[in-house]
């Protein structure tokens, strides 16, 4: 008990940067945004799990160092772009698609292959998110686990977790209600292309961002 007394601030302290990120909008609430608004709650719930696994994946690799490692590796950190960019290209292309050809707003059930995938694409969405990684980057610099043994340092990832799948599933929930489905409904291929642009400038953005 008296370590994670003692680790308390620090933890507040990161947190307090991971609310930040996390209610912000940014690739992930925009994503969030065109599964809520065509496939429901359920859905947008299953691809906000996917992004809370990916802020834990990220919260661990900046733990062992590997974060910052890779902003420090010129070639690795153009890789991770390249990677993004790419993964932000396909999102576009898709949106442009629909915007192209609307899809039909309806109750969908997700079968277990439509749930993998929506978990995937929340997951690949948030760790190749560079929005995530700054703000990872900037609490691995509160040092909230320097020294801290395990117990310590998967409570800390634990509750990263849970605030990022409570902060995003907020987003989901919200997006999912019948007045946002009516409006996107109403405006869709303004809203997919809309989508469809905010994605492109983040691929061009993060593709020609300087090291």
């Amino acid at each position: 008990m008296m370590d994670y007394a003692t680790y308390l601030p620090l933890f507040l302290a990161a947190y307090a940067i991971l609310l930040l990120g996390s209610l912000s909008p940014g690739p992930a609430v925009a994503l969030l945004l065109g599964v809520a608004t065509q496939q429901g709650r359920g859905a947008a719930l299953f691809t906000t799990a996917g992004i809370a696994c990916g802020s834990a994946t990220l919260n661990l690799l900046t733990i062992f160092g590997v974060g910052l490692l890779l902003s420090q590796t010129a070639w690795a950190m153009t890789a991770l772009r390249i990677v993004g960019s790419a993964y932000l290209l396909y999102l576009a292309w898709g949106s442009f698609g629909k915007a192209l050809n609307p899809p039909n707003i309806g109750t969908v059930t997700e079968a277990p292959a439509r749930k993998l995938a929506l978990f995937a694409k929340g997951y690949l969405m948030q760790v190749t998110n560079p929005k995530a990684v700054a703000f990872w980057l900037a609490i691995s610099a509160v040092g909230a686990t320097a020294g801290a043994g395990p117990a310590v340092i998967a409570a800390f990832v634990a509750g990263g977790f849970v605030l990022s799948f409570l902060c995003h599933g907020a987003w989901g929930v919200m997006l999912a209600a019948s007045p946002v489905r009516r409006a996107y409904q109403a405006a869709r291929r303004w809203v997919e292309g809309a989508l469809g642009t905010f994605f492109a400038i983040f691929a061009f953005k993060l593709a020609t961002a300087e090291r």
